[in-house]
């Protein structure tokens, strides 16, 4: 590598430097923000071959395959940002499979005119999640796009895993008699991304949960290999996950609103913005669907994890022709959860 960037006659400027249209013209400095940017974060033996391509050899089982665009605003968040969101959206979406990922891709479209700082930014938190997580990003792709046909920054990325033998994890698997878990609190990330982007103060912060879920779903899956379903809430929240889950699978889904996890500052800010906690944008978050036989033994193996130590059992799959998902409240009546209309918070992943 250093060999080749002595062609150069300078080195990016990373700290008032800006994206040009030659940063995507295929030429040498595209070359040059490849292996000083991109190359220098995410560095491994398959990005180092400079390929347009990965190869690698992959361990028996299912392969599973994801892919996640992420196009939030503002890019920076409490608790997070795009970079580190990219990487941790698709890993989670792999591993709701059970599966355990193992490499990513990613592919950045940038607008000419971004700081090079911002951009250097991102990728070093890309690189810090994936390094974090142990799944590395082994390929990718850059485009520029003209002044105002994009919004900073767009990241793509791609992942894949394998499942090992014996388990099956799918939408379609709840049966009446099964069990809901949640793995923590709800809303955290979109109230975190609403407060930095209406510039919101609070009592205490309010900080995005995005997290890599693999290390989580693989206690639980080696807890409890009988695991019907697993999903991530990320857009349209909890309420939006379990519509999904109950029609896939043909069932009503009955919850209880006492025991849905929600920190206090994420209620009140809801309460003042008119939003529902229930269909709040998660990251770091993940919606179980097990038999009743099994769900205090999942329970306690999500609690003894870090990022399940606020998980809950919120409800039961139930009989119901309609798919309807339904709430018991804290008054002692029911009412109807139903799919969002429209976006409540539009950009949040």
């Amino acid at each position: 590598m250093a060999k080749i960037r002595r062609r150069y006659i300078r080195s990016l400027d990373l700290e008032q430097g800006r994206v040009d249209m030659t940063h995507g013209s295929g030429g040498r400095a595209m070359a040059q923000m490849i292996e000083e940017l991109f190359l220098d974060a995410f560095d491994n033996e398959f990005l180092r071959q400079l390929n347009d391509q990965a190869s690698f050899s992959i361990p028996a089982g299912r392969m599973v395959m994801a892919t996640d665009s992420h196009v939030v605003t503002p890019l920076f968040f409490p608790g997070g940002d795009i970079g580190s969101l990219a990487v941790h959206g698709t890993i989670n979406d792999v591993t709701m499979s059970g599966a355990k990922p193992l490499y990513l891709s990613a592919g950045f479209i940038l607008e000419e005119g971004f700081p090079l700082a911002d951009l250097k930014r991102i990728v070093d938190s890309m690189a810090a999640a994936s390094r974090e997580a142990g799944v590395p990003i082994v390929t990718g792709d850059t485009k520029v796009v003209e002044r105002g046909k994009a919004d900073g920054v767009f990241i793509n990325t791609t992942g894949i895993g394998i499942v090992p033998e014996g388990i099956h994890i799918s939408g379609e698997r709840a049966q009446p008699g099964d069990r809901i878990l949640l793995s923590g609190f709800m809303g955290d990330h979109g109230v975190a991304v609403m407060s930095q982007r209406e510039n919101l103060t609070f009592s205490s912060a309010i900080l995005s949960d995005s997290a890599a879920l693999h290390g989580l779903v693989a206690s639980m899956v080696a807890a409890v290999p009988e695991i019907h379903c697993l999903r991530d809430p990320t857009r349209g929240g909890v309420a939006t996950t379990l519509n999904e889950l109950a029609r896939q699978s043909g069932v009503g889904m009955l919850i209880q609103e006492t025991s849905l996890p929600v920190r206090e500052a994420v209620s009140a800010t809801c309460e003042f913005l008119g939003l529902d906690p229930l269909y709040v944008a998660n990251e770091g978050k993940l919606v179980a669907i097990c038999p009743a036989a099994s769900a205090e033994r999942l329970l306690e193996t999500m609690k003894n994890h870090p990022l399940g130590r606020d998980a809950a059992i919120i409800g039961e799959v139930v009989a119901d022709s309609h798919a309807f998902v339904q709430m018991e409240t804290s008054f002692g009546g029911k009412r109807i959860v139903d799919w969002l209309s429209g976006e409540q918070l539009p950009r949040i992943c």
